[in-house]
């Protein structure tokens, strides 16, 4: 059991020890992610990002992904039951509140690169893993030199599948129960984080010099 994010960050940093100070970024997933995320990077002495990612989810089933967009990229799992059509249309759509959240967050600065860098990618825990394993394939697309997937909290079956999936180098899980219904149910403190508390992180760590690069002349997002 876990008091809240924070104390679940430093339980999984660590386990995270031996990535103190090497070439790497903690790439937390918004918004619960980024509570863990920041008390990692800070034992870590690394950089703090976001994954900008949203998941694709079926048409019937909107919680069961089907895939993963970026600004950058899409992965997907056809699927005959799904219409191209569709997939554009999320694309768009989910783009667009990317784009939104680039702007909220980051303004005018520059994510740091993750080409050959150690990628840890940071939740608050894991339920199926399926949004997390597209989440993987499109780090890849951005070429980093090892992707480790760190969490406090997921259940033995989703853990087996995010160790034996393609692109992922490590998993770091703190708990793995059976008696698994819900990330919630193993912290004693599991309030919602705001997007005010995403960007005050992010900011705290940037001004500390972990962060991305500001640079010369404002960076508009991606189109």
């Amino acid at each position: 059991m876990f008091k809240d994010r924070y104390d679940a960050g430093m339980q999984l940093a660590n386990l995270l020890r031996h990535y103190k100070n090497r070439d790497g970024v903690v790439l937390a997933v918004p918004r619960g992610g980024v509570e863990t995320g920041y008390i990692v990077a800070r034992e870590l002495g690394l950089p703090l990002e976001i994954v900008l990612s949203k998941k694709i989810g079926h048409p019937d089933h909107p919680e069961f992904a089907i895939g993963a967009v970026s600004l950058e990229g899409r992965v997907l799992t056809p699927r005959a039951d799904v219409s191209p059509e569709y997939i554009e249309e999320e694309t768009e759509r989910l783009r667009e509140m990317l784009r939104e959240r680039y702007r909220m967050y980051y303004g005018d600065r520059k994510p740091v690169g993750l080409e050959d860098k150690i990628v840890i990618v940071v939740d608050d825990g894991i339920a199926t893993g399926n949004t997390l394993l597209s989440t993987v394939e499109l780090i890849r697309h951005r070429r980093p030199r090892r992707v480790v997937v760190a969490v406090p909290v997921a259940p033995p079956d989703a853990l087996r599948n995010i160790r034996d999936a393609r692109g992922v180098d490590e998993v770091v899980c703190v708990l793995s129960p059976r008696d698994f219904y819900a990330v919630g149910q193993f912290y004693e403190n599991f309030d919602q984080v705001e997007d005010a508390e995403v960007k005050r992180l992010l900011e705290e760590v940037w001004r500390s010099g972990a962060g991305g690069e500001k640079p010369v002349t404002a960076q508009k997002a991606p189109n």
